[in-house]
């Protein structure tokens, strides 16, 4: 089942401001809130989806990568991208502030009905993962080793006293319009609702140590370079009863010796001596899924592309194969014996070496308008 246009979540166009996009996500949430729709599941998944939308749009990163290739930009395999779908915590965690004074920040717990503990979110780990150009046109799974803070064994935590588990503090101002009440992250507890009452020697101050953890990443095939993938849960831990943070892996490209790459097209440059482009010549090149050979027929002209159909990269959107593009390239010989600059001297008169382009024979310009038709 296709997913909804984030746009469209949000009722914005695409044109809208970072701003735009905020108020609109705003009146969502406020309206789906758990708190103002107790036991109504479809409002809880709207509020949900709301921040989905609003989570990609808000990043002006995302948000491109989002505007030319959809949903697929970050649905990757396993479950991770920046299109998840997200749960209470996450929302909370990140968007929390933007409710304003509607609600009291947290789902059933401030100013909500349920009296429920926050949870806080670890921070998240970023890598660079570098993939070459046969791995990005099949996919490829790739094992990393991360350094993350987890939970220290044998650590203890206590409810903080301060904010009594809620993780935030109330507070009470009078002013003109009246008592104004507003929720402030606990200072004590940093909005977790736990304090250390014993960790080991080796733990910090939070009851955390680092540890190594090899992680097996899933990347799609058709990445670009630049993009963002997000494995969820492999992120620092939180002290207590906190979410972990995610692990945000950045794709670079290296770049291949023969192939360039132009989206999904692949570009080859094929040179080929005078002599093969008069007699005509069967050429072995390099694709990013093996050899491939071609024939090159009888006069063939420098400049010629040749289009292989569905040989180049996969495209995110299941939409098929690009194309890769061979260019024919007549290589001059830069230096010629006596007796080769005698033939040539003598065919500047010959009729059959005098250029004589048919219509067929496109020009430079028209060449270059097509690639990009």
């Amino acid at each position: 089942m296709s997913k909804k246009d984030f746009y469209e979540i949000l009722g914005v166009s695409k044109s809208a401001t970072a701003d735009e996009i905020k108020k609109a996500y705003r009146k969502k949430a406020i309206e789906f809130h758990p708190d103002k729709n107790p036991g109504n599941k479809e409002a809880e998944e709207n509020f949900k989806t709301a921040a989905e939308a609003y989570e990609v749009l808000s990043d002006p990163d995302k948000k491109a990568r989002y505007d030319q290739y959809g949903h697929a930009a970050f649905d990757g395999a396993g479950g991770y991208g920046g299109g998840h779908h997200m749960n209470m915590d996450d929302i909370f965690s990140q968007f929390g502030d933007i409710f304003g004074g509607a609600f009291g920040g947290g789902f059933g717990g401030f100013g909500g009905n349920g009296g429920g503990q926050r949870r806080v979110k670890g921070s998240n780990l970023r890598i660079k993962v570098k993939l070459t150009l046969e791995e990005i046109a099949n996919g490829v799974e790739k094992k990393v080793k991360v350094k993350r803070k987890v939970q220290a064994p044998g650590v203890k935590y206590k409810t903080c006293s301060t904010c009594n588990g809620q993780g935030q503090v109330l507070r009470v101002t009078n002013t003109i319009l009246g008592r104004m009440q507003s929720a402030t992250t606990c200072h004590v507890c940093g909005g977790s609702g736990q304090t250390i009452e014993s960790k080991p020697n080796n733990a910090d101050a939070h009851g955390m140590i680092m540890e190594d953890e090899t992680v097996s990443i899933k990347i799609p095939a058709g990445v670009v370079d630049g993009m963002q993938l997000k494995v969820s849960g492999k992120g620092n831990d939180a002290p207590g009863n906190g979410i972990p943070g995610d692990l945000i892996v950045a794709i670079e490209e290296l770049e291949h010796e023969f192939l360039k790459r132009e989206g999904e097209n692949l570009h080859y440059d094929l040179y080929i001596s005078f002599p093969e482009a008069a007699l005509g010549v069967s050429k072995e090149i390099d694709a990013v899924n093996g050899k491939v050979r071609i024939k090159l027929e009888e006069g063939i002209q420098s400049g010629k592309i040749l289009r292989l159909k569905g040989k180049g990269i996969p495209s995110l959107n299941n939409y098929g194969n690009g194309d890769l593009l061979v260019h024919v390239n007549v290589w001059t010989p830069k230096t010629l014996t006596k007796e080769q600059r005698q033939f040539f001297e003598k065919a500047m008169t010959d009729e059959h070496f005098t250029p004589k382009p048919e219509k067929s024979d496109k020009s430079f310009f028209e060449k270059v308008k097509d690639m990009f038709s």
